[in-house]
Protein backbone atom coordinates (compact mmCIF):
# COMPACT_ATOMS: atom_id res chain seq x y z
CA UNK A 1 0.00 0.00 0.00
CA UNK A 2 1.39 3.15 -0.81
CA UNK A 3 -0.34 6.11 1.20
CA UNK A 4 0.87 8.99 -0.76
CA UNK A 5 2.18 8.70 -4.31
CA UNK A 6 3.65 12.18 -5.04
CA UNK A 7 5.41 11.74 -1.48
CA UNK A 8 6.29 8.79 -2.31
CA UNK A 9 8.02 8.94 -5.74
CA UNK A 10 9.61 12.12 -4.89
CA UNK A 11 11.27 9.99 -1.70
CA UNK A 12 11.91 6.93 -3.90
CA UNK A 13 13.76 9.56 -6.51
CA UNK A 14 16.01 10.97 -3.94
CA UNK A 15 16.99 7.47 -2.91
CA UNK A 16 17.93 6.18 -6.55
CA UNK A 17 20.04 9.54 -6.67
CA UNK A 18 21.56 9.10 -3.50
CA UNK A 19 22.25 5.78 -4.66
CA UNK A 20 24.03 6.78 -7.87
CA UNK A 21 26.21 10.31 -6.34
CA UNK A 22 26.85 9.23 -2.85
CA UNK A 23 27.07 5.15 -2.17
CA UNK A 24 28.16 3.77 -5.80
CA UNK A 25 31.59 6.21 -5.85
CA UNK A 26 32.14 5.28 -2.44
CA UNK A 27 31.97 1.79 -2.93
CA UNK A 28 35.80 1.08 -2.86
CA UNK A 29 36.44 3.13 -0.50
CA UNK A 30 34.09 0.97 2.02
CA UNK A 31 35.97 -2.05 1.01
CA UNK A 32 38.96 -0.53 1.14
CA UNK A 33 38.40 0.34 5.04
CA UNK A 34 36.24 -2.43 5.89
CA UNK A 35 33.24 -0.25 7.34
CA UNK A 36 31.09 2.31 5.95
CA UNK A 37 32.57 5.70 6.97
CA UNK A 38 31.02 8.31 9.25
CA UNK A 39 30.73 10.74 7.28
CA UNK A 40 28.19 9.08 4.95
CA UNK A 41 26.72 7.42 8.21
CA UNK A 42 25.85 10.69 9.32
CA UNK A 43 24.31 11.31 5.96
CA UNK A 44 22.17 8.33 6.11
CA UNK A 45 21.00 9.29 9.64
CA UNK A 46 19.89 13.29 8.15
CA UNK A 47 18.17 11.66 5.67
CA UNK A 48 16.17 9.64 7.90
CA UNK A 49 17.27 5.94 6.57
CA UNK A 50 17.38 4.43 9.89
CA UNK A 51 13.44 4.95 10.33
CA UNK A 52 11.82 3.59 7.57
CA UNK A 53 9.67 1.00 9.26
CA UNK A 54 9.24 2.48 12.10
CA UNK A 55 6.53 4.36 13.23
CA UNK A 56 5.94 7.74 12.99
CA UNK A 57 4.87 8.58 16.51
CA UNK A 58 8.27 6.94 17.87
CA UNK A 59 10.19 9.45 14.92
CA UNK A 60 10.51 6.92 12.02
CA UNK A 61 8.79 6.73 8.48
CA UNK A 62 6.20 4.13 9.14
CA UNK A 63 6.65 2.89 5.47
CA UNK A 64 4.29 0.34 4.53
CA UNK A 65 5.30 -3.23 3.69
CA UNK A 66 4.69 -1.95 0.28
CA UNK A 67 6.70 1.22 1.00
CA UNK A 68 9.44 -0.26 2.56
CA UNK A 69 10.00 -3.03 -0.07
CA UNK A 70 10.22 -0.30 -3.17
CA UNK A 71 12.78 1.47 -0.95
CA UNK A 72 14.88 -1.41 -0.41
CA UNK A 73 15.05 -2.45 -3.95
CA UNK A 74 16.95 1.03 -4.51
CA UNK A 75 19.27 1.55 -1.17
CA UNK A 76 20.42 -2.24 -2.35
CA UNK A 77 21.37 -1.52 -5.70
CA UNK A 78 25.12 -0.49 -4.33
CA UNK A 79 27.14 -2.42 -2.15
CA UNK A 80 25.30 -4.24 0.28
CA UNK A 81 27.86 -2.81 3.16
CA UNK A 82 25.47 0.67 3.19
CA UNK A 83 21.94 -1.30 3.26
CA UNK A 84 23.18 -3.78 6.02
CA UNK A 85 24.56 -0.52 8.24
CA UNK A 86 20.80 0.85 8.24
CA UNK A 87 19.23 -2.63 7.80
CA UNK A 88 18.91 -3.85 11.01
CA UNK A 89 17.70 -0.70 12.44
CA UNK A 90 14.70 -0.92 9.42
CA UNK A 91 14.45 -4.41 9.99
CA UNK A 92 15.26 -6.90 12.42
CA UNK A 93 16.95 -4.52 14.71
CA UNK A 94 13.61 -2.95 15.64
CA UNK A 95 10.76 -5.27 14.39
CA UNK A 96 10.22 -7.12 17.97
CA UNK A 97 9.81 -3.78 19.69
CA UNK A 98 7.47 -2.78 16.92
CA UNK A 99 5.48 -6.08 16.61
CA UNK A 100 5.01 -6.68 20.80
CA UNK A 101 6.74 -4.42 22.84
CA UNK A 102 5.27 -2.69 25.72
CA UNK A 103 4.09 1.34 24.76
CA UNK A 104 6.95 2.09 27.71
CA UNK A 105 9.41 0.13 25.61
CA UNK A 106 8.78 1.35 22.03
CA UNK A 107 9.04 4.71 23.79
CA UNK A 108 12.12 4.02 25.07
CA UNK A 109 14.30 2.72 22.29
CA UNK A 110 12.35 2.99 19.19
CA UNK A 111 12.84 6.81 18.57
CA UNK A 112 17.06 6.34 19.34
CA UNK A 113 17.05 3.60 16.25
CA UNK A 114 14.86 5.56 14.37
CA UNK A 115 17.39 8.41 14.28
CA UNK A 116 20.09 6.22 14.18
CA UNK A 117 21.58 7.11 17.40
CA UNK A 118 21.67 3.71 18.22
CA UNK A 119 22.04 0.42 16.02
CA UNK A 120 20.31 -1.89 17.00
CA UNK A 121 20.82 -6.32 15.91
CA UNK A 122 18.78 -9.18 16.35
CA UNK A 123 20.50 -12.25 17.88
CA UNK A 124 18.81 -15.77 17.98
CA UNK A 125 20.76 -17.70 16.14
CA UNK A 126 24.01 -19.83 18.44
CA UNK A 127 26.27 -22.36 17.80
CA UNK A 128 24.17 -25.39 18.07
CA UNK A 129 20.75 -23.59 17.12
CA UNK A 130 20.68 -22.12 13.31
CA UNK A 131 17.86 -23.35 10.91
CA UNK A 132 16.37 -25.34 14.18
CA UNK A 133 16.07 -21.88 16.45
CA UNK A 134 13.86 -23.63 19.09
CA UNK A 135 17.21 -25.94 20.31
CA UNK A 136 18.94 -22.59 21.52
CA UNK A 137 20.55 -22.75 24.65
CA UNK A 138 20.92 -19.62 26.09
CA UNK A 139 19.22 -18.79 29.31
CA UNK A 140 17.37 -16.11 31.37
CA UNK A 141 16.45 -17.38 34.50
CA UNK A 142 14.10 -15.28 36.92
CA UNK A 143 15.92 -13.64 39.74
CA UNK A 144 13.04 -11.24 41.62
CA UNK A 145 12.85 -8.34 39.38
CA UNK A 146 15.88 -9.22 36.90
CA UNK A 147 16.93 -12.30 34.50
CA UNK A 148 20.19 -13.68 34.34
CA UNK A 149 21.37 -14.53 30.84
CA UNK A 150 24.06 -16.61 30.14
CA UNK A 151 25.20 -18.12 26.55
CA UNK A 152 26.19 -17.18 23.27
CA UNK A 153 24.93 -15.70 20.13
CA UNK A 154 26.85 -16.73 16.74
CA UNK A 155 26.62 -14.72 13.33
CA UNK A 156 24.70 -11.30 14.38
CA UNK A 157 24.43 -8.36 11.81
CA UNK A 158 25.76 -5.47 13.31
CA UNK A 159 26.68 -6.78 16.48
CA UNK A 160 30.03 -5.19 16.59
CA UNK A 161 28.78 -1.49 16.66
CA UNK A 162 24.87 -2.47 17.95
CA UNK A 163 23.54 -0.70 21.18
CA UNK A 164 20.61 -2.59 21.18
CA UNK A 165 20.62 -5.94 20.92
CA UNK A 166 17.04 -8.23 20.56
CA UNK A 167 17.70 -11.60 22.17
CA UNK A 168 16.03 -14.47 22.25
CA UNK A 169 16.71 -16.70 25.00
CA UNK A 170 15.10 -19.87 27.55
CA UNK A 171 13.31 -18.46 30.32
CA UNK A 172 11.92 -22.24 31.23
CA UNK A 173 14.53 -24.59 30.71
CA UNK A 174 12.82 -27.74 31.22
CA UNK A 175 10.72 -26.74 28.40
CA UNK A 176 12.27 -27.67 25.01
CA UNK A 177 9.67 -26.09 23.03
CA UNK A 178 8.97 -22.90 21.07
CA UNK A 179 7.07 -21.83 25.03
CA UNK A 180 9.84 -21.94 26.90
CA UNK A 181 11.74 -19.14 25.15
CA UNK A 182 11.30 -15.04 25.26
CA UNK A 183 12.15 -12.47 23.52
CA UNK A 184 14.21 -9.05 25.65
CA UNK A 185 16.01 -6.63 24.69
CA UNK A 186 19.51 -5.82 26.20
CA UNK A 187 21.30 -2.41 25.97
CA UNK A 188 24.99 -2.85 25.09
CA UNK A 189 26.45 -1.35 28.45
CA UNK A 190 24.87 -3.92 30.55
CA UNK A 191 27.45 -5.87 32.89
CA UNK A 192 28.23 -9.19 31.38
CA UNK A 193 27.27 -8.49 27.78
CA UNK A 194 30.03 -8.71 25.35
CA UNK A 195 31.01 -8.85 21.63
CA UNK A 196 33.49 -10.88 19.58
CA UNK A 197 36.05 -9.60 17.30
CA UNK A 198 34.21 -8.71 13.86
CA UNK A 199 34.48 -11.97 11.39
CA UNK A 200 36.96 -12.25 8.93
CA UNK A 201 34.25 -12.91 5.80
CA UNK A 202 34.44 -14.20 1.87
CA UNK A 203 32.34 -10.79 1.26
CA UNK A 204 29.89 -8.26 2.65
CA UNK A 205 33.18 -5.93 3.72
CA UNK A 206 32.02 -3.11 5.63
CA UNK A 207 28.84 -5.07 7.60
CA UNK A 208 30.64 -6.41 10.77
CA UNK A 209 29.38 -9.12 11.95
CA UNK A 210 30.24 -11.25 15.16
CA UNK A 211 29.46 -13.30 18.33
CA UNK A 212 27.72 -12.11 21.20
CA UNK A 213 28.28 -13.33 24.77
CA UNK A 214 26.48 -12.95 27.86
CA UNK A 215 28.10 -14.28 31.36
CA UNK A 216 25.84 -13.71 34.11
CA UNK A 217 24.01 -10.98 32.91
CA UNK A 218 21.49 -9.10 34.41
CA UNK A 219 18.68 -7.60 32.47
CA UNK A 220 15.23 -5.87 34.44
CA UNK A 221 12.14 -8.04 33.68
CA UNK A 222 11.08 -4.34 32.00
CA UNK A 223 13.37 -5.35 28.66
CA UNK A 224 11.61 -8.49 28.57
CA UNK A 225 9.76 -7.87 25.62
CA UNK A 226 5.70 -7.22 25.44
CA UNK A 227 6.22 -8.16 29.26
CA UNK A 228 5.50 -11.79 28.78
CA UNK A 229 7.10 -14.70 29.38
CA UNK A 230 6.74 -17.69 26.47
CA UNK A 231 7.10 -15.74 23.39
CA UNK A 232 10.48 -15.92 21.91
CA UNK A 233 10.27 -17.77 19.62
CA UNK A 234 6.86 -16.54 18.63
CA UNK A 235 8.19 -12.86 18.05
CA UNK A 236 10.75 -14.10 16.74
CA UNK A 237 8.99 -15.51 13.97
CA UNK A 238 6.67 -12.00 13.11
CA UNK A 239 10.42 -10.28 12.79
CA UNK A 240 11.32 -13.03 10.38
CA UNK A 241 8.39 -13.06 8.44
CA UNK A 242 8.50 -9.25 7.94
CA UNK A 243 12.12 -9.40 7.40
CA UNK A 244 11.91 -12.02 4.76
CA UNK A 245 9.87 -9.78 2.44
CA UNK A 246 12.50 -6.60 2.92
CA UNK A 247 15.40 -8.90 2.66
CA UNK A 248 13.82 -10.50 -0.50
CA UNK A 249 14.10 -6.47 -2.48
CA UNK A 250 17.35 -6.29 -0.87
CA UNK A 251 18.15 -9.55 -2.53
CA UNK A 252 17.04 -8.40 -6.05
CA UNK A 253 18.25 -5.11 -5.82
CA UNK A 254 22.06 -5.98 -6.28
CA UNK A 255 20.59 -8.38 -9.32
CA UNK A 256 19.30 -5.31 -10.86
CA UNK A 257 22.20 -3.58 -10.23
CA UNK A 258 24.82 -6.54 -11.72
CA UNK A 259 22.36 -6.85 -14.76
CA UNK A 260 22.73 -3.34 -15.69
CA UNK A 261 26.55 -3.33 -15.20
CA UNK A 262 26.93 -6.87 -17.81
CA UNK A 263 24.55 -4.90 -20.04
CA UNK A 264 26.74 -1.92 -20.25
CA UNK A 265 29.78 -4.10 -20.61
CA UNK A 266 27.86 -6.59 -23.33
CA UNK A 267 27.50 -3.53 -25.19
CA UNK A 268 30.95 -2.07 -24.99
CA UNK A 269 33.09 -4.95 -25.53
CA UNK A 270 33.92 -5.86 -28.87
CA UNK A 271 35.18 -9.57 -30.11
CA UNK A 272 35.45 -10.79 -33.41
CA UNK A 273 34.40 -7.61 -35.29
CA UNK A 274 31.33 -6.97 -33.05
CA UNK A 275 29.62 -5.91 -29.61
CA UNK A 276 29.33 -9.02 -27.21
CA UNK A 277 25.61 -7.77 -26.58
CA UNK A 278 24.88 -8.67 -30.16
CA UNK A 279 25.87 -12.53 -29.23
CA UNK A 280 22.95 -14.64 -29.23
CA UNK A 281 24.28 -16.49 -26.06
CA UNK A 282 24.83 -13.20 -24.27
CA UNK A 283 21.50 -12.01 -24.62
CA UNK A 284 20.04 -15.18 -23.68
CA UNK A 285 21.85 -14.77 -20.45
CA UNK A 286 20.93 -11.08 -20.36
CA UNK A 287 17.13 -12.25 -20.96
CA UNK A 288 17.29 -15.08 -17.91
CA UNK A 289 18.48 -12.56 -15.77
CA UNK A 290 15.93 -9.98 -16.35
CA UNK A 291 12.90 -12.08 -16.77
CA UNK A 292 13.70 -13.90 -13.45
CA UNK A 293 14.20 -9.98 -11.58
CA UNK A 294 10.86 -8.95 -13.28
CA UNK A 295 9.07 -11.87 -11.48
CA UNK A 296 11.12 -11.56 -7.91
CA UNK A 297 9.72 -7.89 -8.19
CA UNK A 298 6.31 -8.92 -8.88
CA UNK A 299 5.96 -11.57 -6.33
CA UNK A 300 7.40 -9.53 -3.55
CA UNK A 301 5.34 -6.44 -4.47
CA UNK A 302 2.39 -8.76 -4.10
CA UNK A 303 3.52 -10.61 -1.02
CA UNK A 304 3.87 -7.26 0.51
CA UNK A 305 0.73 -5.43 -0.58
CA UNK A 306 -1.03 -9.03 1.08
CA UNK A 307 0.71 -8.29 4.19
CA UNK A 308 -0.09 -4.71 4.37
CA UNK A 309 -3.76 -5.53 3.85
CA UNK A 310 -3.74 -8.10 6.73
CA UNK A 311 -3.23 -11.43 5.10
CA UNK A 312 -1.54 -14.37 6.59
CA UNK A 313 1.81 -14.37 4.08
CA UNK A 314 3.97 -17.07 5.91
CA UNK A 315 4.15 -19.03 2.84
CA UNK A 316 4.73 -16.11 0.73
CA UNK A 317 7.41 -14.99 2.44
CA UNK A 318 8.95 -18.14 3.08
CA UNK A 319 8.49 -18.49 -1.27
CA UNK A 320 10.09 -14.63 -1.80
CA UNK A 321 13.27 -15.10 0.22
CA UNK A 322 13.81 -18.52 -1.30
CA UNK A 323 12.91 -17.19 -5.29
CA UNK A 324 15.07 -14.42 -4.79
CA UNK A 325 18.18 -15.11 -2.94
CA UNK A 326 18.50 -18.14 -5.71
CA UNK A 327 17.48 -15.66 -8.16
CA UNK A 328 20.38 -13.24 -7.19
CA UNK A 329 22.73 -15.71 -7.61
CA UNK A 330 22.15 -16.79 -10.90
CA UNK A 331 22.23 -13.09 -11.54
CA UNK A 332 25.35 -13.21 -10.50
CA UNK A 333 27.15 -15.85 -11.83
CA UNK A 334 26.17 -15.08 -15.32
CA UNK A 335 27.22 -11.59 -14.84
CA UNK A 336 30.71 -13.13 -14.28
CA UNK A 337 30.00 -14.92 -17.53
CA UNK A 338 28.95 -12.09 -19.58
CA UNK A 339 32.24 -9.81 -17.88
CA UNK A 340 34.53 -13.01 -18.36
CA UNK A 341 37.82 -12.28 -16.72
CA UNK A 342 36.93 -8.89 -16.34
CA UNK A 343 34.34 -10.61 -13.85
CA UNK A 344 36.35 -12.44 -11.57
CA UNK A 345 39.68 -9.64 -11.65
CA UNK A 346 38.24 -6.73 -8.87
CA UNK A 347 40.67 -4.47 -10.89
CA UNK A 348 38.36 -4.01 -13.61
CA UNK A 349 34.51 -4.28 -12.57
CA UNK A 350 32.23 -4.55 -9.24
CA UNK A 351 31.05 -7.83 -10.15
CA UNK A 352 33.71 -9.71 -8.83
CA UNK A 353 32.63 -8.20 -5.22
CA UNK A 354 29.33 -8.30 -5.82
CA UNK A 355 29.75 -12.05 -6.58
CA UNK A 356 30.90 -12.80 -3.22
CA UNK A 357 28.58 -10.57 -1.17
CA UNK A 358 25.22 -12.16 -2.87
CA UNK A 359 26.24 -15.37 -1.85
CA UNK A 360 25.29 -15.47 1.74
CA UNK A 361 21.42 -14.08 1.01
CA UNK A 362 20.94 -18.61 0.33
CA UNK A 363 22.18 -18.71 4.30
CA UNK A 364 21.08 -16.08 5.99
CA UNK A 365 17.08 -16.03 7.81
CA UNK A 366 16.52 -19.05 6.44
CA UNK A 367 18.61 -21.12 4.46
CA UNK A 368 16.92 -22.51 1.02
CA UNK A 369 16.67 -25.60 2.19
CA UNK A 370 14.52 -24.26 5.66
CA UNK A 371 12.56 -22.32 2.92
CA UNK A 372 11.70 -25.23 0.62
CA UNK A 373 10.63 -27.31 3.88
CA UNK A 374 8.59 -24.42 4.97
CA UNK A 375 6.98 -23.58 1.83
CA UNK A 376 6.20 -27.67 1.49
CA UNK A 377 4.65 -27.85 4.73
CA UNK A 378 2.53 -24.77 4.52
CA UNK A 379 1.09 -26.62 0.38
CA UNK A 380 0.60 -29.59 2.02
CA UNK A 381 -1.77 -28.70 5.22
CA UNK A 382 -3.23 -25.99 2.77
CA UNK A 383 -4.21 -28.84 -0.02
CA UNK A 384 -7.02 -31.04 0.73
Amino acid sequence: MIRDKAWFDNFIGEIRSWVREIAIPNEERVEALGEVPEDIVADMRKRGYFGWSIPEEYGGAGLTTEELVLAALEISQCSVAFRARVGTNTGIGSEALVADGTNEQKSRFLPKLATGEITGCFAITEPEAGSDAISLKATAIRDGANYIVNGTKRFITNAPIAGLFTIIARTNPSDKSARGTSAFVVERDTPGLSVGKPYRMMGQAGSPVSEVYFKDCRIHHDNLVGGVEGMGIKTGMKVLNKQRIHLSALCTGPAIRMLSEAIKHAKQREQFGSSIANFQLVQAMIADSQAEIHAARALILETARKRDCGEDIRMEASICKYYASEMCNRVADRAVQVFGGSGYVADYSCIERFYRDVRLFRLYEGTSQIHQLNIAKHTLKDTK
